[in-house]
Parts: C-alpha cells; sequence; structure tokens
C-alpha cells in the first residue's frame, strides 16, 4: 500500500475550496487508460494517466441538470468497444451513455469547443440529442426527489439498477427493451430505504444495505417481497458487497460491524468488530475487494484500512451447517446436536466420536431447539417449520406436535412439564400440549388457562419445582405463573411501572427481549429469603438476577461489552457456575455461589467474579449446556461456525467433536469437586422438572 503519485484535481470554473470530488470509474477498455470524476460542479471529467507524470484532463461532461452523485463503469468481456458509463444524481435521475467504439474514442472530435485547459466540451444536451454517433444516451428519473446513492449497470440483464434513502424508491431497476432506448421501470418498497447494493451474476441476486438495519436478498424480477433477510446488525447498513466466486457476501455497518455471510444459509459466518478506526462526524465507507489477492480496502473519510485474509488452520467441524441446540443425555452418557440442515447427531461424550446421526428430520426446515423427557429416551425437535416431533433413539418419529398450527414460525424453546408441554417462540400467549392428547400421531395445542398476559412475543421458559413457571418476552418482561392453576401471578421488569417503562413501552427496540431463563439450583425462597433464584439474559449482553418471591431486580451486569447483540448463558446444576457466551464466539465463566445471595435495599450492579475467559468458536455461539458426566462438571458449546467444543469448567477446552483424534476425560487432574450427593441432587431435580415420559401409543406420568 505504498502511494505512487497524487495530483491536485482543479476546474477554471470553480474554486478549489468549493470544488469536490463525488465519485470515480477507472475505464479500463479506453486507450491510454482513463478514469472518470464526477464533482459537484455538475460535471464529469476523462482524465488520463499513461504515467506518474501525466495526468491531464481530455474530455469534460457539462450540462447535466443536477450534481453526479455515484458513477458506475461497465465492459462488455466479448466486446471491449461496447462500455456504459451510468451516472446516478441527487436530483434522483439514473443517466448512461451508450459507448460503441470506446477503445478508439469516446466522443466524436468535430466542432468541439475547448476551456482554458485544453480539455474538450462535452454537452449532455448534445448527447441526447445524438449528435455523437459513438455515443447515445438512456435516462430515467424514478428516484425524484431522492437523491441516487448508488448505480451500477447488469451486462447480463441488460438493465440498471440503482438504490435510495427514498422508501417507496429504495431499489429501481430500468430495462433495456429491444432496439429502443426507452427504459421499463420497476420499483422497489422498503421501510427505511436503501445506502447501497450489488447483484451476484452467477446466483441472480440483488443484496440491499438497509437503513432499518437488514440486508435484503431480492430476486430481480419480483418486486413484492424480498427472497430473504439477512438480521444481525443493530445500526443501519450502510455497504454491501458480493464475492462473486463465492456464494458469500459482505455487510457494513454503521455501528462500524463487518459481517462476513453465507447466502445459501443465510447465516452469518464471521464478523468483525473493533478493530476500524473512531472517525469523528458523519462517514459513509466504501469497499473495494479484490477477491484475487483476498483484500477488502475501506474508506473512513482521509482514511484507508486494509484488511488481508489470513489462512487459518482449519477448525474441526462437527456438523456440515451452523450447530443450533445441544443437550446432555445422562442415561447413556451421550451429547445430542442440532444444525440448521435439519440433522440430530449423536456423540459419545468420553471420546467425541460420532455414534449416529439423524437426517433431515424437518425436511429443509431448520431445527431451532431440542429438549429430552425424564426417561431421556425420547427427543423433541423442534422446527423452523412450526413442528415439534418426537423421536426414539431409533431415528423414529413417534409424534407430530402442530405448534404453529400449519404455519411456518420459528420456535424458540421446548419445556417439559410434569402434565404437559410449553412451546414458545412466535406468539404472546403459550402453547400448551396435554397428556392426554398424545394418544393420536398427530397432536394439536390446548388452551393455555392463563390467557394473554405478555405484550410481545414469549420466547423462554424455566420451570421451579413444585409449581413456578417464568416466562421470558420479546419485550423484556417476565411473568411468574402457578404451574397448576396456570394462573399469572406477578410481573417483572428491570424498571418501575413510571416514565422509563412507558417509553420503553413506546419503543420496542429500546427493550431488551430475554431470551434465556434459568433458576439458579439451590436457591429457593425458603431456604434464602429476598435471594436471587433466577437469572435471564438477552440483548446488550446484560445479566439480571431476579427475586420471584419477591418481584424484584436484585443484581445485574454487563457479561460482555460491545454492541454483540444477544447472548447466550447456562447454569451448572450445583448452582456455583454462571457461562455466558456472545455472537464472536467468546465464552466467560463466573462465580455466582454466593452472588446476590444476601441483597441489599438496591440493586447490586457489581461484576462477579470472572474465573475465565477463552474463545473455543470463531463464530456466533448458539447454545451452552453444562452438566455432570460422573464426577466433571463439563461445558458444551454450540456455535454457528459448526464446530460443537467440549470444555472443562471453569474453563479448559478439551476438543471438538468429531475431530481426528479422539480425547480421554480419564486422566489425572482433571476432577472437579463436585460431590455425588450434588448430582443425585440435580437428578432428582431434573426428574420433578421434566415429569413427563411420552411412549409410543399410550402415555405414562
Amino acid at each position: 500500500m505504498s502511494l505512487l503519485h497524487t495530483h491536485r484535481l482543479q476546474n477554471s470554473t470553480v474554486t478549489p475550496k468549493d470544488l469536490w470530488v463525488t465519485d470515480v470509474v477507472l475505464m479500463q477498455n479506453v486507450d491510454k487508460s482513463q478514469i472518470a470524476v464526477a464533482f459537484t460542479s455538475k460535471e464529469v471529467c476523462f482524465y488520463d494517466f499513461v504515467c506518474e507524470k501525466t495526468f491531464s484532463c481530455k474530455c469534460k461532461l457539462q450540462g447535466l441538470n443536477f450534481t453526479p452523485w455515484c458513477l458506475d463503469y461497465w465492459v462488455d468481456p466479448c466486446n471491449p468497444d461496447q462500455a456504459v458509463l451510468t451516472i446516478g444524481d441527487i436530483g434522483g435521475r439514473v443517466s448512461a451513455l451508450y459507448f460503441t467504439s470506446a477503445q478508439i474514442f469516446l466522443f466524436e472530435r468535430f466542432s468541439l469547443r475547448t476551456d482554458s485547459d485544453s480539455a474538450d466540451i462535452i454537452l449532455w444536451d448534445d448527447l441526447a440529442k445524438g449528435k455523437h454517433r459513438s455515443c447515445y444516451t438512456v435516462t430515467h428519473q424514478a428516484h425524484a426527489p431522492g437523491w441516487v446513492r448508488k448505480v451500477r449497470y447488469l451486462g447480463s440483464l441488460e438493465a440498471f439498477v440503482s438504490c435510495s434513502i427514498a422508501p417507496q424508491s429504495s431499489i429501481v431497476i430500468g430495462w433495456r427493451e429491444k432496439e429502443s432506448t426507452s427504459l421499463r421501470i420497476t420499483s422497489y418498497s422498503t421501510k427505511d430505504g436503501v445506502w447501497d447494493v450489488d447483484f451476484h451474476i452467477g446466483l441472480g441476486l440483488l443484496a440491499t444495505a438497509g437503513v432499518d438495519h437488514h440486508v435484503l436478498l431480492w430476486n430481480p424480477y419480483v418486486t413484492s417481497e424480498p427472497a430473504c433477510a439477512l438480521g444481525g446488525h443493530t445500526s443501519p447498513v450502510i455497504a454491501v458487497c458480493f464475492l462473486q466466486t463465492k456464494q458469500q457476501l459482505l455487510s457494513y455497518s454503521q455501528d462500524k460491524v463487518l459481517c462476513l455471510w453465507d447466502v445459501s444459509s443465510q447465516l452469518c459466518t464471521h464478523r468483525l468488530a473493533g478493530v476500524f478506526p473512531n472517525i469523528q462526524g458523519d462517514t459513509h465507507p466504501f469497499l473495494f475487494l479484490n477477491e484475487e489477492r483476498q483484500h477488502l480496502v475501506l474508506s473512513f473519510n482521509s482514511l484507508l484500512l486494509l484488511l488481508e485474509s489470513k489462512r487459518e488452520e482449519k477448525k474441526t467441524s462437527s456438523h456440515e451447517h451452523p450447530v443450533t441446540c445441544v443437550l446432555y443425555n445422562s442415561r447413556f452418557r451421550q451429547v445430542v446436536s442440532s444444525d440448521s440442515a435439519s440433522s440430530v447427531i449423536f456423540w459419545l461424550t468420553d471420546t467425541g466420536q460420532k455414534v449416529k446421526q439423524f437426517h433431515r428430520c424437518h425436511g429443509d426446515a431448520e431445527i431451532s431447539t431440542m429438549a429430552l423427557d425424564v426417561t431421556q429416551t425420547r427427543l423433541f425437535t423442534a422446527g423452523a417449520d412450526g413442528e415439534v416431533k418426537v423421536w426414539d433413539f431409533n431415528g423414529r418419529c413417534l409424534h407430530r406436535m402442530n405448534a404453529g398450527l400449519g404455519r411456518a414460525v420459528r420456535l424458540s424453546q421446548v419445556l417439559l412439564l410434569k402434565r404437559s408441554i410449553l412451546v414458545m417462540g412466535w406468539e404472546r400467549k403459550l402453547t400448551v400440549f396435554r397428556l392426554h392428547s398424545f394418544m393420536q400421531s398427530t397432536v394439536e395445542p390446548c388452551e393455555w388457562k392463563g390467557g394473554l398476559q405478555h405484550r410481545g412475543a414469549v420466547l423462554c421458559a424455566a420451570f421451579q419445582p413444585p409449581q413456578t413457571l417464568v416466562t421470558g418476552s420479546y419485550h423484556g418482561e417476565i411473568i411468574v405463573w402457578n404451574s397448576s392453576t396456570e394462573k399469572a401471578l406477578r410481573k417483572l421488569r428491570p424498571h418501575d411501572e413510571g416514565e422509563d417503562c412507558k417509553k420503553q413501552q413506546e419503543d420496542s427496540e429500546s427493550c431488551d427481549a430475554i431470551t434465556r431463563l434459568f433458576f439458579i439450583p439451590g436457591r429457593t425462597s425458603v431456604t434464602t429469603a429476598g435471594a436471587a433464584d433466577l437469572v435471564s439474559c438477552g440483548g446488550s449482553g446484560t445479566v439480571r438476577l431476579w427475586s420471584t418471591q419477591h418481584a424484584r431486580l436484585v443484581g445485574q451486569f454487563t457479561a460482555h461489552e460491545g454492541d454483540l447483540g444477544s447472548i447466550v448463558i447456562a447454569v451448572s446444576p450445583c448452582g456455583e457456575y454462571l457461562t455466558t457466551a456472545d455472537r464472536e464466539g467468546t465464552v466467560k465463566i463466573w462465580d455466582v455461589k454466593y452472588y446476590c445471595l444476601t441483597p441489599g435495599e438496591g440493586v447490586n450492579k457489581e461484576l462477579p467474579k470472572l474465573l475465565s475467559s477463552f474463545h473455543p468458536h470463531l463464530d456466533h455461539v448458539t447454545h451452552l449446556e453444562m452438566c455432570l458426566h460422573g464426577d466433571k462438571l463439563l461445558l458444551l458449546s454450540a456455535s454457528s461456525d459448526c464446530s460443537l467444543a467440549l470444555s472443562y469448567l471453569p474453563g479448559e477446552t478439551v476438543g471438538f467433536f468429531g475431530q481426528s483424534d479422539p480425547w480421554c476425560l480419564e486422566r489425572p487432574g482433571t476432577q472437579q469437586p463436585q460431590q455425588e450427593a450434588e448430582q443425585d441432587q440435580s437428578d432428582r431435580g431434573r426428574q420433578e422438572n421434566t415429569g413427563l415420559e411420552i411412549t409410543s401409543g399410550k402415555q405414562r406420568d
């Protein structure tokens, strides 16, 4: 990245301090090498640069109605004489110059005027009237009055695509009609408009950078709705760029986060934050990708940042697709994991080797979560198709639970109680299946007696014997229920019912969605009055501890700094350790044995003791599970990087399930100070918690 040459551009009609360059493109097929430069003086100038000492303006395109804001240059790979220069301006107009002999000359040289810089003057009106046989124009003004933020000519489609932050004309495609200079216009609408757009030639997909924090993928021929939405950014997305040699996409957001997406799985495979310059004021970075050298250049006002891909040692992939959930089966001493391609794999905990695999459990739908019954012989899988299926360990589906009532909804948790099963994730009320309903292979949901209590979709739940049930919602509220009567007892919120809470109710995006809930083993309201017995997590990396008996927030702390979105947590069976993990693959182990055990007057905001912090994964940790395996306390972590890791507590990674060399857990120095009594207590608690056993053709309590 050594600087070769700098040239100060000047204009005879505008003072240097008032002259801005808005965009520049390389015209690689033009003799002597040229660049086209757009100025705020409503001009596009063409410069030659044969060597570093020669940088002369050959001609100027003048007479534009609006300031040109963005440029694009396309060359026909089969005929380099054919080229298209596209201009997008601040008046909402897209203009294209079709060159028919670009390698010889761009414009014909009859009766051209020159200015004081000896540059030929080309008037836009002359081009529009067809006075230059080597160049003709086409235009549309579908974005007016919005600014055109990006233009692209798609040679494979013979069409122009452009974008704007005007919602009604977020994306516009101008299709060339055969043997005509007119355009057929297609417009796409989005919620808040689009900053950037790119096109993947092989996939035939458009990608848009949305002001509404989403990256949308579009079929150019379908304007009603996008093909899919890539969600993960927490601020407006301002740049997108396809990797043409791969089915991948780069996106950059206003909060300085760069994401690499796998288009086929629609998942973020890498997320980079904290490395970009902290520039004061408004910036709009540009992305330049050199796929051959694997270089990515980003601009930050006067700064350039070069990112170079580095070949890393290939990490073991436990699954072929992102891992979504992991469970521990104490009866068979095995680990069960699921992935986004609807596969379930069983592993030996002692060696990390695969035992068996179920394919396409929910067809093409992702398995979002799983659960085991009390006997540890029945597996419940919940898919994005809105169904929960009950399996035996031979791969036979015993029951299909119609949770989504025929709709393809995403299920976030399945919770087994004594006489019912709760399914949640998409509705404001709980979906419940009664024990007596499992006489048929297809099971329909029953009515939850407690009715509608949450303001947002219920995302998670936890149960404390004998009859305390808590549920958490998208809007950050927790409700305590009596599981026997299904009556709501009290509501937990981090804020009082005052102005702060009203403000949160008005702005749903400011609420922290409750994504995980766990009761802390060994802490009951009977033995420790007022102590925190419930832990929750969600957005902003915050962990909160609650007293369900007193309906108050006892403590909270930020486990993961930075705007990393939602985190996941798990609590050890002994109640001493809390594990948290984030979207960057970082896992932290906290000592919470005495944390918030003797609550004070206010909310405890001190950090608990951090025992370890490690980074077993390259991407988003999707699920955590802590378990007692014999006398060892183990941590299982699943990730979007397709790996499933096993670690000792408080934080030494043993290995990855499916690695070539099996591990051995029976080694000196790995004993954890857990007593058999603790394991027995955990087993008894698990039996009280999930007392429902489903068998084929009958039910047994």
